[in-house]
């Protein structure tokens, strides 16, 4: 019985949850909406919303006309941290069109799109294998087209994926190859079709580059007006006029092409970029370190 009354907690801790957020931010809830979200009973509905008031006292005020709650003059969250990045996860994933509104917690959806991005096809049957060698930490064969001037044409390599990674467009897989004797990115929609699997020696610890962070000191770029500068330290919840955010150093190359950050250091277009580097130096050392060891293009 332990466990099921831990799951029955559980669930009601989700949808108290639930009922939480629509009030925070649609500001009304219903017995419907968490009847449809949790496929439950019209009492059990009613039963967590009583649940929410006694626990939450002066949070709910019923509407009497439109037969629902709304969220009191004086509701303050008290089962969930309000966060502005869950709810616009939400909203992308629906605008993306990878869930239903139904999949979420959203209620009411706002007009919203996604800049479109053509889509890398990812061979079903390599993902599978590849995430079964991670898996079992196996080697694996794939049939990979490299962009390297060397070898234009695709052929048979031995890897040992340990993870994967997405670098804001496409995905990777973090491997050993055997042919260059060192740890890489290759693209998974390059990887065209995959052979057999062997075990191996590898291991993810050996990956020193995957293991090891370099923390990126980011402040506005002081070409910015200092309103600018200013709204900049909001946008990316800057502490003092600055934040370090760590990278993995086998994801630095990357991190500085989405951030553009390179950008910032080509003076004629300095402004095309809000941030910079407060410890460049070092910033460009980490680079000048992971050059011999840049992605399989």
């Amino acid at each position: 019985m332990g466990d099921q009354d831990s799951e029955v907690r559980r669930g009601v801790k989700e949808r108290l949850e639930f009922i939480e957020f629509r009030l925070f931010w649609e500001g009304r809830i219903n017995r419907a909406d968490i009847m449809e979200r949790f496929a439950i009973s019209t009492p059990q509905a009613s039963k967590d919303l009583s649940l929410y008031e006694s626990l939450a006292p002066g949070n709910l005020a019923y509407d009497v006309s439109a037969k629902r709650y709304s969220a009191s003059a004086d509701f303050v969250p008290r089962f969930i941290e309000p966060n502005s990045n869950t709810f616009l996860s939400q909203l992308r994933n629906v605008a993306d069109r990878n869930l239903s509104v139904g999949e979420t917690w959203l209620g009411v959806v706002p007009p919203a799109e996604i800049v479109p991005i053509p889509t890398r096809r990812v061979n079903v049957s390599v993902l599978r294998s590849v995430l079964h060698a991670i898996e079992h930490r196996t080697a694996v064969q794939v049939f990979y087209q490299s962009m390297n001037e060397k070898r234009p044409g695709p052929m048979w390599r031995w890897i040992a994926p340990h993870a994967l990674a997405h670098d804001g467009l496409r995905w990777h897989v973090r491997a050993f190859c055997s042919m260059t004797k060192d740890f890489k990115d290759f693209l998974l929609s390059r990887c065209l079709e995959v052979g057999e699997e062997t075990s191996t020696e590898i291991k993810a610890s050996q990956d020193r580059y995957w293991n090891e962070y370099f923390s990126v000191v980011l402040v506005p770029n002081p070409a910015l007006s200092p309103e600018q500068q200013e709204v900049v330290a909001q946008d990316y919840c800057m502490e003092y006029g600055q934040v370090a955010v760590p990278v993995r150093k086998a994801l630095l190359y990357y991190f500085n092409k989405r951030l553009r950050i390179d950008v910032a250091r080509e003076k004629d277009r300095i402004k095309e970029t809000p941030v910079v580097v407060l410890n460049d130096r070092a910033f460009q050392d980490a680079l000048a370190e992971m050059e011999p060891h840049q992605p399989e293009k």
